[in-house]
């Protein structure tokens, strides 16, 4: 998949993808995004609540900002976060060295982090810290095997549903509902009156918060 590195206006880059005319995250701020939908929204709540290690499904590992920025939360979290990620086209070599990261990952230790998340094996479990599991699991997520009742989290960050609607159907969301923990958290960009019927459909309580940057609102949705 031929894809473009493009700058957001928080400094943080993102990619472009021609085929589909869409990008990776929003233009306003590739990192405003990423905090505030699946940070702020899912992991942060999550982490209050446990007591053990929180399990993290992405659904689109990308460019590996997701990944990055709940990493370093995990320096300072008060328990431990193994994080799953299916992403269909990994990126090349040569796309994620344009990817820049120091333009907004100011700590160097963690520039090294986010080569070892990329150079990390794809599925097999990768413990990148003592508080920190990885595993890139290749793929497409409606192939993919996933344990019942595990994720405490779920990032869905797939393309738009106009851009990618395989994506976005109910048994995609029961596949999820399935691999949820009670009380785990998804979160999602989109806001969608179809996502939101599709996620109810498979048995989630859903809910609209405000969103980031320039998107009016956002949909997070937890499993009863």
């Amino acid at each position: 998949m031929q894809v473009e590195v493009r700058p957001t206006a928080d400094g943080s880059s993102t990619l472009y993808v021609p085929a589909l005319d869409e990008h990776y995250h929003s233009t306003h701020g590739a990192v405003q995004e990423a905090q505030h939908v699946y940070l702020e929204a899912a992991l942060e709540p999550a982490l209050v609540a446990a007591t053990d290690t929180v399990r993290v499904l992405e659904i689109g590992f990308g460019t590996g900002l997701n990944a990055i920025l709940t990493l370093q939360r995990s320096l300072t979290a008060p328990v431990a976060v193994a994080y799953d990620t299916i992403e269909k086209h990994p990126l090349p070599p040569a796309v994620v060295a344009d990817l820049h990261p120091e333009r907004y990952l100011l700590n160097p230790e963690l520039l090294d982090q986010f080569s070892q998340l990329h150079a990390a094996a794809w599925d097999e479990a990768v413990p990148l810290l003592p508080r920190f599991l990885l595993r890139k699991i290749t793929g497409e997520l409606q192939h993919t095997a996933l344990p019942a009742n595990h994720y405490q989290v779920i990032y869905f960050d797939a393309f738009a549903p106009e851009k990618q609607p395989d994506m976005w159907t109910d048994a995609v969301f029961a596949q999820l509902y399935a691999a949820a923990a009670p009380g785990c958290l998804l979160t999602s960009y989109c806001a969608k009156g179809s996502f939101r019927r599709s996620l109810k459909a498979a048995g989630w309580l859903v809910e609209k918060l405000p969103g980031p940057i320039g998107k009016r609102e956002m949909t997070r949705a937890r499993k009863k």
